[in-house]
C-alpha cells in the first residue's frame, strides 16, 4: 500500500517513471539513488522510534479516569536519554557525511577508467541549450546524443542568467553560471531517450527549457555524427548571435561552429574559472591569448584586467 502511494505521488506531479531520479539508467545515477536510500534509512530510524513515543505519550499520558501514569512533577533530566537524543543524530550525521564526501569525490572521475570518454561543451541561452562537440566538430540545440557505455564529461557554461543543467535518470545536477566552465560527468548504460532540463528559473521561457539525451551504441552514434555532417548547416557566428536572444525553439543540428566558440563565450563574461580546469580540458592554448593569462593562471605583462 505504501509503495503505491508513493508512486501515485511520483505520477500526480507529472513525472513519469522514465524520468524520476529513482529509476537511474548509468552508474552516476545508482550512485546518487544509494545515497537518497541510505539518508531514506537514516531518517526513519528518527521518524519511526519519535513517532512511536508520541503515540505512546499521547495514549499513556491523556487525561483519563483510573489513569494510573507516575506524576514526578520535579523530574528534571535523565543522562539516558540525553545520550540517545544526542548521540544517534551525531552517529547519523556521521556515516551520511562520510557515505556522502566518498561518492561525491568518486564523481570527480569519470565512471569507467577503461574507455575512452567523449566530451560535450553546454551552453545554456535564452531560453534553449547548445551542445557542441569539439571532437565530432558538430552541434546541436535542444537534444544531444551519446554512446552508451562511455563516460560523458559536460563542459558546462551559460551566456545568459545562470541555470541548472539536469538529466535525472543519468544523475547529477550542475550550474552553468556566465564565465564559468563547470564540469560534470555521466553516463548512459542502455540506450534510451532521456530527459533533461533546466532546473533553475530563468524567466518567461524556462518552461521550454528541456531537452533529450539520446544513448545508443557505438557505431550508430557514429553514423549519427556522419550524417549530421552531411546534411545540416554550419553554424556561424552571426548564427550564433541570433540563437543567443531570448526566443523558444525546437531541435536543430549543425555541421560545424566557429572555431573556440564555447572559450570565447566563457571569457566574454569574465572567464574566471581554474586554470586547472582549463587544463585538463585542453583549453589552455586558446585561453592564452584571449585572456592574457599564462599556463599557471598568472596575469601576463599588458594584459587587460
Amino acid at each position: 500500500m505504501g509503495l503505491t502511494a508513493l508512486a501515485l505521488l511520483f505520477l500526480a506531479t507529472g513525472c513519469g517513471p522514465e524520468y524520476i531520479v529513482l529509476n537511474p539508467a548509468g552508474p552516476v545515477g545508482r550512485e546518487e539513488l544509494h545515497l537518497i536510500e541510505l539518508s531514506t534509512i537514516l531518517v526513519l530510524i528518527v521518524i519511526v522510534p519519535v513517532m512511536a513515543l508520541l503515540a505512546y505519550i499521547v495514549i499513556r499520558y491523556r487525561d483519563r479516569p483510573g489513569n494510573t501514569a507516575k506524576y514526578t512533577p520535579e523530574w528534571s533530566e535523565s543522562k539516558v536519554l540525553e545520550v540517545v537524543w544526542w548521540g544517534v543524530p551525531i552517529v547519523i550525521v556521521g556515516v551520511l557525511g562520510y557515505y556522502t564526501g566518498k561518492s561525491t569525490f568518486a564523481l570527480v572521475q569519470p565512471p569507467e577508467q577503461d574507455v575512452k570518454p567523449i566530451t560535450i561543451q553546454v551552453t545554456s541561452l535564452d531560453w534553449k541549450w547548445l551542445f557542441q562537440y569539439p571532437d565530432q566538430k558538430i552541434a546541436t540545440v535542444n537534444y544531444c546524443e551519446i554512446p552508451t557505455g562511455v563516460p560523458v564529461q559536460f563542459v558546462l557554461t551559460s551566456d545568459a542568467p545562470m541555470n541548472s543543467f539536469w538529466v535525472p535518470q543519468l544523475g547529477g545536477q550542475e550550474y552553468t553560471m556566465p564565465g564559468m566552465a563547470m564540469r560534470l560527468w555521466l553516463q548512459a548504460d542502455k540506450p534510451g531517450s532521456y530527459f533533461g532540463t533546466g532546473a533553475n528559473f530563468t524567466g518567461e521561457g524556462f518552461a521550454h527549457m528541456h531537452f533529450q539525451v539520446v544513448a545508443k551504441s557505438n557505431s550508430d552514434f557514429n553514423q549519427w555524427v556522419q550524417h549530421v555532417k552531411s546534411t545540416s548547416p554550419a553554424l556561424t557566428m552571426a548564427d550564433y548571435n541570433k540563437l543567443k536572444q531570448p526566443s523558444t525553439m525546437g531541435t536543430a543540428s549543425y555541421s560545424s561552429f566557429p572555431k573556440n566558440l564555447f572559450d570565447k563565450v566563457v571569457w566574454q563574461n569574465g572567464g574566471r574559472y581554474m586554470p586547472d580546469m582549463m587544463m585538463d580540458q585542453g583549453l589552455g592554448a586558446s585561453m592564452n591569448g584571449m585572456s592574457g593569462m599564462d599556463s599557471n593562471g598568472s596575469k601576463n605583462a599588458g594584459s587587460n584586467s
